[in-house]
Formats: structure tokens, C-alpha cells, sequence
């Protein structure tokens, strides 16, 4: 098929390349091996090199194995950005396991259907996160071994002896017996350490084609699936990612580790991007704006990847004048559409400018980005990846080829989509259809190959008839100056089917109304797209990464709109 998007590609990517047969753990063995006194992780003082972070994970392999843990066992990982979740995570599929990241803010019903849905008998987690593990097992549910570490564990000394008087001081302090089914995870690895080669059981050898994690998303229609990725298309898709940036400078870069592990975008451009290419990771558990900046400026950190809403706040941040942020080289933005008004004002801050790019978990994550260099239209999700083909069918069947520059349902096709969701053939069926990934995002595409997200196809609003995309209607209410952020979703209306509400949040210390903004609307929109109905708010519901609970805004919205009549009739 036809790639226009390729005559685009920054000057060095290739329209394909030869991916390596390795598996997950061979990035780290090979970074190890090329660069062992080399930084991998920074944590408040704490560095851990290449080789000590692989010693790390073999050792934890072991101790996993010795604990019963089999070649295709699921095993969850519910840790913030510390040492500990790099660690486990290579350790856990070098012991031939299956990694289930899990939501460290996940409630109990989460977890537990979770577990129960993946078949997850160990996990590993924040001792913080005990209480709830613990009342899950009290109800005779899984997981049957629990492997608990603390923040403490991987800080320098001095951090380290002060960290139970803080926590005791912040009521944080919980005092967990280390007791089968309960393991402390230093002392697994520690028990490791005096076990000679000759005398330890080897690790199970693994295969690119065998499955290595099963992520966990709302997918295409809102309940949570389990999507399977193979080592082969979680590497396929670090070396995308690694490919896409011709100017990278293998052994020197430093990464900021503030985009969540958990999470499949963190997973893919920040911990394995970094460990596959000898570079430094910057650990932050929490993102804060004041300490991601500090950060920044003290480490020199060179590759950033972030969500709109880390932007957003290191911009606003008061003091951010303070710091340089000039050594950052690559900025990558994901998980949710950038608005135009925190890309400018972040580029105008750093020098840097965004690569904005779209993914889905079912695709490894990524698909489209930016040129890391090329000038690319604004508002543009970017180009497909090497390897990769994308395709504008429409919406009803998904069948038919749009023609350029009509919006239409995406469809991609490439080495690091998902092989299926866990135990759900049903729900696989239809969004893997000969060969394509349905993605059920609406985008358009234009002349230069360059793809534009409009909306998810379920969040589309049809008001009159007419098609609305919502984030056509945030863009408008994005500037104006009083409005520091925006969603916009549907609500019933009982005489035109939908109407237009929206949700903002104004800058602190601005005077907006309701009306003024409507009549911001009116000036730049079609008369079916303006919002009938604003509603103020403090903050916007988001998920732990920072994506905004569209579906919560819709729910919490009020009935049917009695006043939408008349306020059509006022335009």
C-alpha cells in the first residue's frame, strides 16, 4: 500500500528496518554488557549501574523461582517509579514469567478483578499498598504470595535511616509481618547473593514469540482486557522508538523518569527506550512540577517523555523561571491530545520542541510521532512508524477506504500490534480484522501524510444531526485567556438527541462567566457546536497519568438539557 508519510521522515529514519530476535531481558543484558559502570537508575541519590541493576534482576528471577513462581505465571507489579519496579519487571520475565502492571490506585474490587481476570498468584508492591492486598486474600482471593518493598529500600543511607521517622511523622508508616505467603524483596535478593553459579538452577531460556505482558486497558468498548504483547513486539517497539530519533546518542542520554511504569507509554518510551540504549533514568515516584524541573536542571536531563498535563504544570509552576531547562534534546508527548496553547508556552520555556505522537495499548503502545527534527503541521499526532501502516476506513463498517482529508476511523497495521486480548476472543475478533487493528479513533489525514486525531469514535457528539468532535470545541475554549483547561462531552437533549456541555477549569485568580465564554464559542464555532451548558470546576477528574475521566464528566453530567432550546434560540 501507498506510505505518502515517508517522504516526511526525519533524515536518517528508514521506511523499515531488521528487528533484532531478542527478548525483553536482552536489552538490559546487552546495555550490561555495553555499558556496565554506566548510570541506569538515579533515585534521590542513589545511582545503581547497568551491570548492578542486571545482577539485580537475575538475583530476583531466582528468588521468584525458588518461591514457586513457573514459566508463564503471571505475576503483578503494583509500584510507583523506584528502583524496585525496574528491578522486578526485568526480573519477573527473566524468571519466564508474565508481567501484570497494575494501578497502584487501584481500590480493592480493581485489584482483585484483576488478579482474578490475569490469574496473577504473586504480586509485587508498595508496602504502602499492603492494607489492600491484604483485605483481598482475607476474602480468600488471590494473589497466594505477596513480595513487599519500601520506598526506603533502594535510598542512600542517611535518607534511608530517616525514612521510618518521616513516615511515622506523615502517618504512613505500616509494619508488615515478613511471613509466608509475605516476602521482603531485598531479602529475596540478598538470599541470592551467596548462592554460587554451579549451585543455582538456570533461568529458563525465553522465546521473541512467547507472551510477556499483559497490560491492562479500557480498550475500544470501556470494560478492562488484558492486551497480550509478546517480547517481539515490546522490543519491536522500543527500537521503533529508538529508530525514530536518528541524532540519539547511545550511552549518553538522560532520561526523566516521571511518566508512570505502570502505564504501557512509560513502560515503552522511558524505561525500556533508556535501558535499551545505555541511558540514565531519572526516578520520580510522584510528578511534582517543582521537583520534575529541579530535576531537569540538575541531572541535565536530555529525552523527556510526558502527557499534556505534566506540560501544563511545570509552565504554570511560579518559580520555573529559576531553571534551565535548555538540555532537554527530545520532548515526546502522549497519552492524550497536547493542546496548542502548553506546547507553545513549554517550547517558549525549554528551547525544545514537541514531538507529539499516538499510540494505544493494543499497538505496544506507539504508531504515529512527530519528526524528532522536520517541521510537522500543528495539531498534527504524527507520522506512522517505520513498519507500520495506518489506513482512514469508515466508521460504520470499517470496510471502506475514506478518501484524504475526510475523518474517518483509523485502522493500523505493524509488527508491535497486540497478539489479542487475554481470554476474550470475542472482543479480539472485532478489533483485529484481517490483519488491522481498529483503533476506534477518529482522524483524518492530510496530503503530506501527516494524521490528525479528532476524537475517540464513542466520544463523537451528534447534536441536530451534525457530527461534533469534541476537541475541535476544547481547542476554541482553550483560547481563551481565562481557561486553563477544558473537556467537552455529550449530554441528551430531548428535542436535538445531544448538546454540547463543557467542563472548565479557569486560571487561578481569573473572572469568567458562563456567557462569556459561550459568546467565545459563538465567534469561532457553528452554531451546533457550541457548548449549551459550562460548568466550573476546581479540577478535572484524570487517571494516575494524567488523562481526563471523559466518560466520568459525561456520567456526572445532569439529564436532559430543558434550557438548550432556548439557547440555540439566543445565538
Amino acid at each position: 500500500m501507498p506510505r505518502p508519510w515517508i517522504s516526511r521522515y526525519d533524515l536518517g529514519v528508514s521506511a523499515t528496518f531488521d528487528y533484532p530476535e531478542w527478548t525483553i531481558p536482552d536489552l538490559l543484558r546487552r546495555s550490561a554488557s555495553r555499558f556496565p559502570e554506566s548510570p541506569a537508575l538515579f533515585f534521590y541519590g542513589t545511582r545503581i549501574s547497568f551491570q548492578e541493576l542486571n545482577d539485580l534482576s537475575t538475583r530476583f528471577a531466582r528468588g521468584l523461582r525458588r518461591l514457586g513462581v513457573q514459566t508463564g505465571d503471571r505475576v503483578a507489579l503494583m509500584l510507583p517509579n523506584i528502583p524496585q519496579a525496574v528491578i522486578a519487571y526485568y526480573g519477573v520475565l527473566k524468571a519466564g514469567a508474565v508481567v501484570t502492571p497494575t494501578n497502584p490506585l487501584y481500590v480493592e474490587r480493581e485489584i482483585q478483578s484483576q488478579l482474578s481476570d490475569s490469574g496473577s498468584d504473586t504480586i509485587v508492591a508498595l508496602d504502602l499498598f499492603y492494607p489492600r492486598i491484604q483485605a483481598i486474600r482475607e476474602h480468600g482471593h488471590l494473589p497466594r504470595r505477596i513480595v513487599i518493598t519500601s520506598l526506603k529500600d533502594f535510598l542512600p543511607p542517611v535518607k534511608r535511616w530517616l525514612y521510618p521517622i518521616k513516615a511515622r511523622w506523615t502517618k504512613r508508616w505500616i509494619a508488615i509481618e515478613k511471613t509466608p505467603p509475605v516476602y521482603d524483596l531485598c531479602e529475596l535478593i540478598e538470599r541470592e547473593a551467596g548462592e554460587r553459579e554451579a549451585d543455582v538452577e538456570p533461568l529458563p531460556t525465553l522465546e521473541p514469540g512467547a507472551l510477556a505482558q499483559i497490560q491492562y486497558t479500557g480498550g475500544t468498548t470501556g470494560m478492562p482486557k488484558g492486551v497480550m504483547l509478546t517480547h517481539r513486539n515490546v522490543v519491536v517497539n522500543t527500537m521503533q522508538g529508538r529508530f525514530w530519533c536518528s541524532s540519539f546518542r547511545e550511552g549518553k542520554e538522560v532520561f526523566l523518569g516521571a511518566v508512570p511504569l505502570f502505564h504501557c507509554y512509560g513502560l515503552n518510551t522511558c524505561q525500556n527506550l533508556a535501558v535499551a540504549t545505555g541511558s540514565m533514568i531519572v526516578l520520580l515516584p510522584r510528578f511534582h512540577a517543582d521537583e520534575a524541573v529541579k530535576a531537569i536542571q540538575q541531572h541535565r536531563v536530555t529525552i523527556m517523555s510526558g502527557v499534556p498535563m505534566m506540560f501544563s504544570m511545570m509552565t504554570d509552576f511560579p518559580q520555573v523561571g529559576r531553571y534551565d531547562l535548555h538540555s532537554i534534546r527530545v520532548c515526546l508527548c502522549g497519552a492524550s491530545p497536547l493542546p496548542a496553547e502548553v506546547q507553545d508556552a513549554f517550547e517558549r520555556l525549554s528551547g525544545v520542541k514537541i514531538s507529539e505522537g499516538y499510540g494505544l495499548t493494543e499497538a505496544g503502545p506507539t504508531t504515529h510521532c512527530n519528526p524528532i527534527d522536520n517541521a510537522h503541521p500543528p495539531g498534527s499526532m504524527g507520522l506512522p512508524f517505520p513498519d507500520t501502516d495506518a489506513r482512514i476506513v469508515d466508521v460504520e463498517t470499517g470496510l471502506r477506504d475514506l478518501p484524504l482529508g475526510e475523518a474517518g476511523e483509523l485502522i493500523v497495521r505493524g509488527p508491535q500490534v497486540m497478539q489479542g486480548y487475554w481470554k476474550k476472543s470475542a472482543d479480539t475478533q472485532a478489533v483485529l480484522r484481517g490483519g488491522w487493528l481498529h483503533t476506534g479513533d477518529i482522524v483524518r489525514q492530510d496530503e503530506q501524510g501527516f494524521f490528525f486525531f479528532l476524537d475517540r469514535k464513542k466520544d463523537v457528539i451528534k447534536p441536530w444531526g451534525e457530527t461534533v468532535y469534541p476537541r475541535e470545541v476544547e481547542e476554541i475554549l482553550f483560547q481563551h485567556p481565562a481557561v486553563r483547561e477544558a473537556v467537552v462531552v455529550g449530554i441528551p437533549d430531548r428535542h436535538y438527541g445531544e448538546a454540547v456541555k463543557a467542563f472548565v477549569v479557569p486560571i487561578e485568580g481569573a473572572a469568567v462567566s458562563e456567557q462569556e465564554l459561550i459568546d467565545h464559542c459563538r465567534t469561532s464555532l457553528a452554531r451546533f457546536k457550541v457548548p449549551v451548558a459550562i460548568e466550573f470546576r476546581s479540577e478535572l477528574p484524570r487517571t494516575i497519568i494524567g488523562k481526563v475521566l471523559r466518560r466520568a464528566l459525561r456520567d456526572e453530567a445532569e439529564g436532559p438539557v430543558a434550557s438548550a432550546e432556548a439557547a440555540r434560540k439566543a445565538m
